[in-house]
């Protein structure tokens, strides 16, 4: 028996549910289950435990469970969550019960599932659950229906190469609940669980139906209310002074302001106080120990008879550790899992045209080096608003061409950080004019104009065949007062519509196998790559200088991200100023400098935009870009696996990365650089764990012979390296 589960669920029959409170007649004990339960590091070794659902003997309690991640729930008298434990750890993240969702409707808010009665807040012992009870006002559990795990977004792995081409698996179970109030009896809120394999996630939204004649107001909704162990104990202090609880960590497809990042981006997670936990350390109870899930700024959406209403997915990661590069890699292999097309990771060119020879010229030369995609920068002569007959025809032509010569083709576009007019912009409800906005200045995606990009987009991409979409300035968030645009009612609803436009377009760009560079956090609604940060102006500094930064960019950038998931940025002639010093056209002239930012990024794993009008000048320049793309190809999958953070780059001393995967008969990769003018020679530790291997390792440097290192206690071997000044090496380990 698991250590820790208790004795009321020593014998539980499977659960393989078609419709609610029904079984089919497979059967397998809880003891069976636990012969499946892992026996090793998830990020190191597959898990053989698949997601399931269990039922208590007595039909009491419904148990997911997947190896790494048991969540228990109680049916009767209403439904609520009684536990909820990390197996990997055996940390119990609950400490009371509470509502399975909250939702406000005309003003009034509502308890979603729950029970009452628990009197001590600071755990919950499973016996006391019995002498719970449900209330009239909540709305309570009507039926319960399961099945197999459907992404939100049909993704078709396209012709590029992906780490992971597979849509994940895991079991759903959806909770209906209705209430009893005569108002409320044409509304029914179905809560949603998903429980996915190999990885300690579970995924949760809810969604609302009007099944009447008369519509209502949806002011808020929380799809997620947690009790949860504190963190810290402190008998005085603010929220905003104690640690939040690190044991699960949350993402939902609610976030954006541009910071490349999703904890800044994120706009729905809020950690609140428990007042009624009177037990607490903290004197004046300001701990915080609740956790919701909803976005602030989302109110006053009106449903209409017939209407549904899908609320923010959240996605719950279990965390089993403080470090952080272990809980980067634990967010990472979420990402690669729960949004696979974020690991296709094309290698393009970003190109400057001012005609149609210059489009030409540049899809040959992608062709001729290896290069997979071409993306028409900002700044070219592409105008994807122009729905004329004679744009169409060119671009169609010009992708046509492309394709031919096997390239795919993309371009840029800007939506937000523009101007269009005082009908069409986002109106500031501080001074009922426009500005204010994020960028300033910017349009209303509910407004006409707004509305018609939306589908100017979709006929450019349906009609020309274009491959990649380069969207600048998506929907940042901006609220809108405008009571007269079409796309949303009024600065209530602005926000959630105007992201529902944003939301769909890439849903439907995703679908068609269109490549998404955005610069925004818009991940699990279907784009595929974000800029790795930087900052623009550093490109008007010397190369020496942008080696190091664009090292550093990379090290700080991929902590959350995968490789796939970023761009980095290489101007091939003059941006944001600068000399001579700076840029590096002639290319055959700064061919030093070229190749080694090329060998940075792609020895990342990171495509960069190669921003210019030529990928080569002479023939040197050409083999040099020839060998370089070649290098990653062969490396490709390694590169593209996950980096292992060993020394920022400070121009004092060596810096480098590690790529590893288990699964690769190449476990590792590593990038060593020595950006002083000197040869240095140096011993440095390898960690080799999450490499998979365990007591012994071949390394060979560059394409040198391999030679055997005994892995230490700590998974680690000692290796004595010497980088040439100003240089670069890199070693592959098996």
């Amino acid at each position: 028996m698991f250590k820790g589960l208790s004795s009321v669920f020593s014998l539980i029959t499977f659960l393989f549910i078609h419709s609610a409170y029904s079984q089919s007649s497979a059967l397998s004990t809880w003891e069976q289950g636990l012969e499946n339960r892992i026996s090793s590091d998830w990020l190191v070794h597959p898990v053989k435990a698949k997601a399931a659902l269990y039922s208590s003997v007595d039909k009491k309690d419904i148990i997911l469970y997947n190896g790494l991640v048991k969540r228990v729930f109680r049916l009767t008298p209403n439904v609520v969550c009684t536990d909820y434990i990390n197996l990997i750890t055996g940390q119990q993240l609950l400490r009371a019960i509470m509502p399975e969702a909250s939702i406000t409707i005309n003003g009034k808010e509502y308890n979603v599932g729950g029970l009452h009665g628990q009197k001590e807040k600071a755990y919950l012992l499973p016996e006391w659950v019995n002498s719970y009870t449900k209330s009239d006002n909540d709305f309570q559990l009507e039926n319960y229906t399961t099945g197999e795990l459907l992404q939100p977004i049909n993704w078709k792995q396209k012709d590029w190469w992906a780490l992971n081409s597979h849509q994940p698996k895991g079991k759903t179970i959806s909770f209906t609940y209705r209430n009893k109030k005569a108002e409320l009896k044409d509304v029914a809120v179905i809560v949603h669980y998903a429980l996915y394999d190999g990885i300690p996630v579970i995924e949760k939204w809810l969604t609302i139906e009007n099944k009447g004649p008369n519509s209502f107001t949806i002011n808020k909704v929380k799809n997620e209310v947690l009790a949860l162990v504190e963190e810290e104990s402190a008998v005085v202090g603010k929220p905003e002074q104690m640690k939040k609880p690190q044991g699960i960590y949350v993402e939902t497809n609610y976030a954006f302001n541009n910071s490349m990042r999703y904890d800044i981006s994120d706009q729905t997670l809020h950690w609140k106080t428990d007042p009624t936990y009177t037990s607490q350390v903290n004197y004046n109870y300001e701990t915080p120990c609740i956790l919701e899930v909803y976005p602030d700024k989302a109110p006053g959406i009106e449903l209409r008879q017939n209407e549904l209403f899908t609320s923010v997915r959240s996605y719950e990661l279990l965390m089993d550790s403080y470090d952080r590069e272990r809980r980067g890699l634990a967010i990472r292999k979420m990402y690669r899992t729960i949004a696979p097309w974020t690991t296709a990771n094309p290698i393009f060119m970003h190109l400057i045209s001012s005609n149609d020879d210059q489009v030409r010229l540049a899809i040959d030369q992608c062709a001729a080096t290896g290069y997979e995609a071409l993306i028409l920068s900002f700044g070219s002569h592409l105008n994807m608003e122009d729905s004329s007959d004679a744009n169409i025809q060119k671009w169609k032509s010009l992708a046509q061409y492309a394709h031919q010569k096997g390239v795919q083709i993309g371009g840029y576009s800007l939506f937000s950080s523009r101007r269009i007019s005082d009908e069409h912009d986002v109106i500031n409800p501080a001074t009922g004019k426009t500005g204010g906005a994020f960028f300033g200045n910017a349009p209303c995606f509910g407004s006409k104009w707004g509305l018609a990009y939306r589908d100017k987009i979709k006929y450019f991409f349906t009609q020309t065949g274009f491959d990649i979409w380069e969207n600048d300035g998506p929907y940042p968030g901006d609220v809108c007062a405008s009571t007269t645009h079409p796309g949303h009612k009024g600065l209530d609803d602005s926000q959630w519509r105007q992201m529902e436009i944003q939301k769909e377009l890439y849903r439907w760009l995703n679908e068609r196998g269109v490549y998404i560079n955005a610069p925004d956090w818009y991940f699990l609604d279907g784009t595929h790559k974000i800029a790795i940060g930087y900052r623009e102006v550093n490109f008007s500094l010397s190369r020496e200088q942008q080696k190091i930064l664009n090292r550093q960019n990379i090290y700080d950038g991929t902590w959350e991200k995968t490789p796939s998931m970023g761009w980095g940025f290489v101007p091939l002639t003059k941006y944001q100023g600068g000399g001579p010093e700076a840029v590096l056209e002639p290319l055959n002239d700064h061919l030093t400098d070229y190749e080694q930012l090329m060998m940075q990024y792609y020895g990342a794993g990171v495509q960069a935009c190669y921003r210019g009008p030529r990928l080569y000048d002479t023939e040197k320049t050409k083999q040099t870009v020839i060998s370089v793309i070649n290098w990653y190809k062969k490396y490709r999958e390694i590169l593209n696996s996950d980096v292992i953070h060993l020394r920022r780059a400070d121009g004092r001393d060596w810096d480098g990365i590690l790529h590893v995967s288990p699964q690769l008969k190449q476990k590792g990769l590593m990038m060593l650089y020595n950006p002083t003018n000197t040869s240095i020679t140096r011993t440095i530790k390898i960690p080799l764990y999450y490499t998979g291997l365990s007591s012994t390792a071949k390394i060979r440097e560059k394409e040198s012979i391999f030679k055997p290192y005994s892995l230490g206690r700590d998974y680690s071997v000692e290796l004595t390296v010497t980088i040439p000044a100003n240089d670069y090496t890199w070693f592959v380990i098996e």
